[in-house]
């Protein structure tokens, strides 16, 4: 990535990120509100950062087939909530155990296990609620939003996101091959990426065409966005990355770098996003974003 695509990049993707944000914390209830020990921890867990990788796909992919992407903000927000209970359900004793998220105490460690999982169960419910709530999105047909809360329950539920969680624990310790490798991460990481892509292109209009082709982006670029995690996992900057690194080797995960070394898991990952960046082919410069972000998926530090 060159000097100038990169500043656009990072415009972009602050420029996004600042837009999700502001309208999370708008959308969510008051600390003080009763009873306020559940909200705290789920403030707590949504505004502490991140990326905003998944809710900023969504919105990409609305701009790239000529939709508003303000218009589906609540969508997008809604992403954000599934990623974030699965987080928050990721870093308890009985999952990865973590005691360090973005650079803070895990959510069970400020809060309890108990009101961990609590706030984890919450966000999920509470993203359906948000889906559904269609007086936040005037304009888009009804049959739409049905549609993408259909298929953003699929890629949550256990053909996707939780499918590959149990694939994911139950593997640990033992000898994995790739094909069960990538299937893990398909549909743990994956899913929900794809997902993104479908929800702001469905909500726009997009044709069948359209669609399929921000899927296959969407498949390509979340397994490479896995294999970039797993390699920042053994040679990332823990202050960077806000959490512990050499986690995964020392609960005998199975990786790509465990499976194939760290070079031959680089270029698996630049295999895919080349196949990304050839679904991208028909669409116009409305598309430059999702192009940009193959790029930093591949560079990223954090």
């Amino acid at each position: 990535m060159n000097r100038n695509d990169e500043l656009q990049l990072k415009e972009y993707l602050a420029g996004r990120k600042a837009l999700i944000d502001a309208t999370l914390d708008g959308l969510l209830p008051d600390e003080e509100l009763c009873p306020p020990v559940i909200f705290q921890a789920v403030r707590y867990s949504l505004l502490a950062g991140g990326k905003r990788l998944r809710p900023i796909l969504c919105l990409a992919a609305a701009e790239a087939v000529g939709g508003d992407s303000k218009t589906i903000l609540p969508v997008a927000c809604a992403l954000e909530y599934i990623h974030t209970y699965s987080l928050i359900h990721d870093d308890l004793p009985a999952m990865d155990n973590d005691d360090y998220r973005r650079g803070r105490l895990t959510a069970h460690k400020v809060f309890g296990e108990d009101i961990a999982i609590l706030a984890g169960d919450a966000l999920l419910t509470e993203a359906f609620h948000l889906l559904t709530r269609k007086e936040l999105m005037p304009g888009i047909p009804p049959e739409y939003i049905l549609t993408v809360t259909a298929e953003i329950a699929a890629a949550a539920g256990w053909f996707g996101m939780v499918g590959g969680q149990v694939l994911d624990v139950r593997s640990e310790g033992k000898k994995v091959d790739l094909e069960t490798l990538q299937q893990i991460h398909r549909l743990k990481t994956g899913e929900l990426i794809r997902v993104s892509l479908r929800s702001g292109a469905i909500l726009s209009g997009a044709s069948t065409e359209m669609t399929a082709s921000l899927s296959d982006y969407g498949r390509q670029i979340g397994l490479a966005f896995q294999i970039a995690d797993d390699i920042l996992n053994v040679e990332g900057d823990r202050v960077l990355l806000g959490k512990q690194t050499g986690s995964d080797a020392a609960r005998r995960k199975v990786t790509f770098p465990s499976l194939l070394g760290i070079e031959a898991s680089r270029a698996h990952a630049e295999s895919l996003i080349k196949e990304a960046l050839k679904s991208l082919a028909s669409f116009d410069d409305r598309a430059a974003p999702l192009r940009l972000i193959t790029g930093y998926i591949l560079e990223r530090k954090s």
